[in-house]
C-alpha cells in the first residue's frame, strides 16, 4: 500500500483488459486480421484472445501507452509531410529535387520524431501520474488514454483540456496542412488541359486520400469528442479501425499504384465478374 498525496489508496499494479467480446468467433475473426499488422497493441491483444487471464502490468501500459502514441503521433505527420510531397511533386515539379532535397528530408524526419515523442511523453506522463486504485479493468483491447482515464480516481478535467490542445495541435493541425496541400493541389490539377494528364495526378494522390480518411476521421473523433461522450464500444470499434484496420488496408491501397499489381487485381476482378 502506498500513499498518494494526502489520501490513502491502494496502490494498482495491473489492469484487466476487457476486450471485445468472450465469444470465440469473434476472437477468431479478429486474430486473421492482427496478424497483419505489427505494431504494440497486437501481441497483446492476440495474447488475451487465448488465455482467460488477460492482464496487463502497471509497467507494460506505460510502454504500450507511450509507444503507441509515438506511433500514431508520427504517422499523423507523415501524412502531413507526403501531402506536402504530392503539393511540390504537382504544383513545382521543376523545383522538386531542390524542395524535397536529402538534407530537407532528414530536418523532417527529426521533426517528426521529436514532435512524436514529445506529445507521447505528455500524454503518457499526465495520464499515469493520476491515481488508479481501483476498479482496474480497462474496457479496451489496449491501453489507450481515453479508456485509461476512465478509471482513474481523481478529477480528470485538466486531462481533458490538454487532451483537446494536444488532440488539436498533433491531429487538426496536421490536417489542415493536408487540406491546404490538397487544395492547392487539385487547383493545379484543374488547370491542366490533358484528361490523360489529369487523370495521373488524380491517381497519383489518390492512394493517400484513401489512407487519410482512413486514418482520421476515426483518430479524430476518438481524441477530439468531449470527454462526456465516452461510448467504450464505440471506442474499441474506432480504435479497431484506424489502429489495426488502416495498417492492413495501406499495402494494399498503395500497392494499386503498382501498374503489375494493379493489372492483375483488375484481371481477378473481371474472373470473378465472369465466373458470376
Amino acid at each position: 500500500m502506498r500513499r498518494l498525496g494526502k489520501e490513502n489508496h491502494n496502490s494498482v499494479s495491473e489492469f484487466i483488459l476487457l476486450g471485445f467480446s468472450s465469444e470465440s468467433e469473434v476472437r477468431i475473426i479478429l486474430s486473421l486480421v492482427d496478424m497483419s499488422y505489427v505494431t504494440t497493441t497486437v501481441p497483446q491483444m492476440l495474447v488475451n484472445m487465448v488465455y482467460p487471464r488477460r492482464t496487463i502490468s502497471w509497467g507494460t501500459c506505460v510502454a504500450q501507452m507511450f509507444i503507441f502514441l509515438i506511433l500514431g503521433i508520427a504517422e499523423c505527420v507523415l501524412y502531413a509531410i507526403m501531402a506536402y510531397d504530392r503539393y511540390v511533386a504537382i504544383c513545382f515539379p521543376l523545383h522538386y529535387t531542390l524542395l524535397m532535397s536529402h538534407p530537407i528530408c532528414i530536418k523532417m524526419v527529426i521533426v517528426c520524431w521529436s514532435i512524436s515523442i514529445a506529445g507521447a511523453l505528455v500524454y503518457t506522463v499526465f495520464t499515469m501520474r493520476l491515481p488508479y486504485c481501483g476498479p482496474h479493468k480497462i474496457n479496451h483491447f489496449f491501453c489507450e488514454v481515453p479508456a485509461v482515464l476512465k478509471l482513474a480516481c481523481a478529477d480528470t478535467s485538466f486531462n481533458d483540456q490538454l487532451d483537446f490542445i494536444l488532440g488539436f495541435i498533433l491531429l487538426l493541425v496536421p490536417l489542415s496542412l493536408i487540406l491546404a496541400s490538397y487544395h492547392r493541389i487539385f487547383a493545379s490539377i484543374f488547370r491542366i488541359r490533358s484528361s490523360q494528364g489529369r487523370l495521373k495526378s488524380f491517381s497519383t494522390c489518390a492512394s493517400h486520400i484513401t489512407v487519410v480518411t482512413v486514418f482520421y476521421v476515426p483518430a479524430v473523433i476518438m481524441y477530439m469528442r468531449p470527454r462526456s461522450w465516452y461510448d467504450p464500444e464505440q471506442d474499441k470499434k474506432l480504435a479497431l479501425f484506424y489502429n489495426v484496420v488502416s495498417a492492413f488496408l495501406n499495402p494494399i491501397i498503395y500497392s494499386l499504384r503498382n501498374k503489375d499489381v494493379k493489372v492483375a487485381f483488375l484481371k481477378v476482378l473481371g474472373n470473378r465478374g465472369t465466373a458470376q
